[in-house]
């Protein structure tokens, strides 16, 4: 049984090498650019404390601080680490086409680009959405409240692990379409399945929402929102893609077929 195994093995420790090597590049590469990066990251959170100084007249405006002695060194390494995997996302995204590609047939294995574009692109669109659209609202209204009586002094290293976190949760949520149109590629799924399962999706999304979120009702909504578009697009795509109507309608051919020949 091992050996069968042992070149699927082989060949999955090449492309995790390869996504490794990808990745210490681009992490070298973002840690010189890491300040700008930063300055990227924390301009919501700043908003939001400049905000505060508006709504809180009697309240000092908030601060960003550090509470470890290489603070600034550790926050450095994550916002280049966090820059890294999106920069090397579509040589990620390359590996693992090419690990399932030799189980696929030839006009399947065609479909590497679009992948890795649909798939960089998708993930982008939830990384800018989440940035440009939930944390102003999320950060305004986590901060804002209560800051009539306190003066809000936000940690960095904390900060930075909650906003990578936002960041790539809508960036893995927004993939949906493209894993259900290569699902249904593959005939894995089709939009009879996806429709059915639909009442279910909403809660696991919902579930993953509050995961993924600050605990406020208006960003698990603007999270939840979103996906729940992407799916009933991603029934549409299925729909073109493997229609559960075409498959049937074959299966009564083949089967009068039979029965005429019988």
């Amino acid at each position: 049984m091992f050996e069968e195994i042992r070149p699927h093995l082989i060949e999955l420790r090449k492309r995790l090498a390869i996504s490794v090597a990808s990745l210490i590049v681009m992490f070298f590469a973002m840690f010189y650019f890491h300040e700008a990066i930063l300055d990227w990251m924390v301009t919501p959170l700043n908003d939001a404390l400049t905000e505060v100084g508006k709504v809180s007249l009697n309240a000092a405006e908030g601060k960003i601080t550090t509470q470890q002695v290489g603070g600034a060194f550790f926050v450095a390494l994550k916002v280049s680490f966090f820059a890294a995997i999106l920069g090397a996302l579509p040589v990620i995204l390359a590996q693992i086409w090419m690990f399932i590609a030799p189980g696929l047939y030839a006009n399947e294995k065609k479909m590497l680009i679009p992948f890795i574009v649909g798939g960089t692109v998708m993930f982008g669109i939830g990384v800018l959405f989440a940035y440009y659209v939930v944390t102003p609202f999320g950060f305004d209204f986590l901060i804002t409240f209560g800051s009539f009586k306190f003066t809000p002094l936000i940690n960095i290293e904390d900060y930075v692990g909650f906003f990578t976190k936002i960041l790539f949760g809508f960036g893995i949520a927004f993939e949906l379409p493209v894993f259900a149109y290569f699902l249904a590629l593959l005939g894995l799924v089709d939009d009879r399945a996806m429709t059915s399962f639909f009442k279910y999706a909403i809660v696991i999304i919902f579930i993953v929402a509050a995961l993924l979120t600050p605990p406020d009702v208006l960003t698990q909504l603007l999270m939840a929102g979103p996906l729940i578009i992407l799916y009933g697009f991603s029934i549409l795509i299925v729909k073109l893609v493997n229609p559960a109507e075409a498959i049937e309608e074959d299966n009564d051919e083949e089967g009068s077929e039979e029965a005429s020949a019988n």
